[in-house]
């Protein structure tokens, strides 16, 4: 994991591990290898990809070690996703396969933020999508995730120190950097990246009403919107919206 240079950790604790231990601390995460959360979903995105309310209420589970997500019900009450990076599928209420994608990312090739999606590739979103925001920002102390202080932001009369990130190539996530926003006790304001699958869009992703689960510290309203050429929000429209609640680590 890369810090910042030696005077900037002089002056400032080494941002990554202040946000870690902001949000419960790395021993405490550790106990943990999957977490379970109730979402409801919103915004113009879904619609746009011709899939509005498929994933509106839904329970999604993740693994902690390993990159692995679930979605149910997925569409139906009789069909539940199971995502990883090199494969997706759809499974009824028994467990056997309704269909799969291996290889799910290459067939995003030449989208934009207006092609539709199948089911599959919906999955494949979600499934990395849920993985990368669930497991934030502890995924800064995953081998091979290298992080770099770089110069804070003015925003909402606060300044937010930022961290930016790049990811390996076997972590499955909206782009290889992304940045994340942090306030002075290291907790998560924004997180922002561009959505590689959907055309490269650019994404301001807002975090709020932060909680503690199990000790584990975590934000349970995601606001989502485009990301303009400056760094700053468009105003609208909302492009996701996700509201989580009745989180359990076990």
């Amino acid at each position: 994991m890369k810090g910042t240079s030696k005077a900037a950790e002089v002056s400032a604790p080494d941002l990554a591990m202040l946000a870690i231990e902001a949000h419960g601390g790395l021993e405490r995460w550790k106990r943990f290898t999957t977490l379970s959360v109730h979402g409801i979903n919103g915004g113009v995105f879904w619609g746009a990809k011709g899939k509005a309310g498929v994933l509106g209420d839904v329970t999604v589970t993740v693994e902690l070690r390993n990159e692995k997500v679930s979605h149910w019900p997925f569409g139906s009450s009789d069909r539940r996703s199971r995502f990883e990076p090199q494969r997706v599928a759809l499974e009824n209420a028994n467990g056997e396969v309704l269909e799969e994608l291996l290889q799910p990312r290459s067939s995003f090739k030449g989208h934009t933020f207006e092609t539709p999606w199948s089911d599959l590739q919906l999955a494949y979103f979600a499934g990395c999508a849920m993985w990368t925001y669930m497991n934030t920002p502890f995924f800064l102390a995953r081998p091979g995730v290298e992080s770099e202080e770089i110069e804070p932001w003015q925003e909402a009369g606060e300044t937010w120190r930022r961290l930016k990130v790049r990811f390996p190539a076997d972590i499955a996530t909206h782009s290889t950097e992304q940045t994340l926003y942090f306030d002075q006790q290291g907790l998560l304001k924004r997180h922002d990246y561009h959505v590689e699958i959907s055309g490269n869009i650019g994404a301001a992703h807002y975090v709020s009403d932060i909680k503690e689960f199990s000790g584990i510290v975590l934000p349970t309203k995601h606001r989502i919107f485009g990301l303009q050429p400056d760094g700053h929000p468009s105003p609208e429209p909302l492009v996701v919206s996700i509201d989580v609640d009745e989180i359990v680590l076990f």
